[in-house]
């Protein structure tokens, strides 16, 4: 049975805001993870009990909050047992004095988004943890049953319970988490995914409280402006029954303009660091697109430029060497390209579609309308396939 909808509380989106915060308060101070999550639950239960009542919220709802989840962090450790009550009270139990003000975003993502967990069980780790979703959201921005979620994520607890943290760890592994989740959500189409979480507005959110919390680090800013910049195509990239439409196809009147000078700005700064990396080159490669009035007008020389350098980046990555051979197909014709796609694996993701795109340009039509129809054979989602389909039988109708 499904949940029923949530009434919406008028302290939600503070809650919200503030309860990673909590959480992340508590972890530094050398609570456990899945007992401080459920301490952090608790309090904001509490919260939202109290703070309607006469005398309102607090003056400072984030200390209040730490306060209580401290209070029912320590409790819960108190009845496990006498010894743990001792150390608790003896170790544990901090000073008074104001709320701690230290930054813990970076610390609490670490931990979401450590090496030893799997891809899918850190992106669920950080959606629940420091996105502030539910279980129950979570499993349906996934498509999958909550009780399989649930069991994804106490997993992911445990993993991470065992981990020791000294220190904030591998920036590199948060950005990969982050890339992970806009992903997922940016091929949900303008409205996110039918429960109406958006996922590709959560990673957005998040990648600015990394780069908030790590201010010099190049990378960080390179993918929050490589989100921002695929994000402000997003209202173009389907119609209104939900087909994907081609870049070369889009309404780019539809495109986000303040979200494209927010993303070159950060690309720029980035860039100014000197500090090369792939999340700035990605960026790069989007904001030319990005910069280009119509198709015709795309800086493919530049394109190919980048694109270079990401394969340096990136030696031996399939997909870059994928989407560089398209590059060259415009630089140097399109048999140019189709040597370099013929050169890699079949295996690689979407080597078909890119194959057919390249053999319409060259005017091979019959050639093109099969490698599409291959293609959509392989597609992994509903709107790829029936996108991949229409685009071969347009190519054979043109062949005649």
């Amino acid at each position: 049975m499904s949940e029923p909808p949530r009434r919406h509380h008028p302290w939600d989106e503070t809650l919200r805001d503030l309860g990673p915060q909590v959480l992340g308060v508590l972890v530094r101070r050398g609570a456990e993870f899945g007992a401080a999550e459920d301490a952090v639950q608790e309090a904001l239960l509490e919260a939202v009990r109290r703070w309607d009542a006469p005398g309102g919220a607090p003056s400072d709802p984030k200390g209040w909050l730490v306060t209580v989840a401290w209070r029912k962090f320590v409790d819960a450790r108190r009845s496990e047992s006498a010894r743990a009550q001792r150390e608790i009270r003896v170790t544990l139990e901090p000073p008074s004095g104001p709320t701690e003000q230290a930054d813990d975003t970076l610390l609490l993502l670490s931990r979401c988004c450590h090496p030893a967990l799997s891809p899918a069980s850190a992106v669920a780790l950080t959606l629940r943890a420091v996105g502030g979703l539910t279980t129950a959201e979570v499993a349906r921005a996934f498509l999958v049953p909550e009780a399989t979620m649930a069991q994804r994520i106490s997993r992911a607890k445990r993993t991470v319970a065992r981990e020791r943290f000294g220190e904030p760890g591998d920036v590199r592994a948060v950005l990969r988490v982050l890339y992970l989740i806009f992903n997922e959500g940016f091929t949900g189409g303008p409205s996110g995914r039918p429960d109406g979480v958006d996922l590709a507005a959560e990673a957005i959110r998040l990648a600015r409280q990394l780069v908030a919390a790590v201010p010099d680090d190049a990378e960080a800013a390179g993918l929050l402006a490589l989100l921002l910049l695929h994000h402000a195509r997003r209202e173009a990239r389907t119609t209104a029954a939900g087909e994907l439409v081609p870049l070369d196809r889009q309404d780019r009147s539809l495109w986000d303009t303040a979200a494209i000078a927010e993303g070159v700005a950060l690309l720029q700064g980035a860039l100014a660091r000197d500090c090369l990396g792939p999340y700035q080159v990605q960026a790069a490669i989007a904001a030319l697109h990005d910069d280009a009035a119509s198709p015709d007008e795309t800086d493919w020389v530049q394109i190919l430029e980048w694109y270079d350098e990401l394969a340096r980046l990136d030696a031996g990555n399939p997909v870059v060497a994928l989407n560089r051979a398209v590059a060259v197909g415009h630089v140097d014709g399109p048999l140019a390209g189709l040597r370099l796609v013929e050169g890699l694996p079949p295996e690689v993701p979407r080597r078909d579609a890119a194959a057919a795109y390249l053999h319409e340009r060259a005017g091979d039509l019959a050639e093109a309308a099969r490698r599409y129809a291959v293609a959509a054979d392989a597609a992994t989602s509903t709107a790829e396939r029936t996108h991949l389909t229409k685009q071969a039988a347009r190519v054979r109708q043109e062949a005649g």
